[in-house]
């Protein structure tokens, strides 16, 4: 199954967003070889080039290294992968609190909303 890519932003800004978000979810533990680039190309419905366009970045980055006859491997680096996960969430709720404002809700109502409703949730 394909995955879902915007057509308003750059595919291979998209991959790297989706293989960083599996890495810090768990799909790919820390230390574990990727897909090959044609495995990854056909799960995400992309043209081969366009993966290794991604995946040469994340190398850049140092999220992924390779290793020349095995393949791509996950950074083991703990660390690097739990700033990723804060950066990430950070960002999400920053989108979160600018949505909810423009609506009309102050920080106080978003964090009392939160909590109604985790609470609903629990039960």
């Amino acid at each position: 199954m394909s995955w879902k890519l915007n057509p308003d932003r750059p595919v291979y800004v998209q991959l790297i967003e989706r293989i960083t978000t599996d890495i810090i979810a768990g799909i790919y533990p820390p230390g574990s070889k990727l897909p090959s680039v044609r495995d990854l190309a056909q799960t995400a419905g992309v043209n081969p080039n366009t993966m290794q366009k991604a995946l040469s970045e994340m190398e850049r980055t140092n999220l992924v290294y390779s290793q020349r006859t095995s393949g791509r491997f996950i950074t083991e680096d703990l660390s690097m992968i739990d700033d990723l996960k804060t950066e990430l969430a950070s960002e999400q709720i920053k989108e979160f609190l600018e949505k909810m404002e423009k609506i009309g809700l102050s920080k106080e109502d978003i964090i009392g909303l939160i909590n109604k409703v985790s609470k609903e949730e629990k039960k």
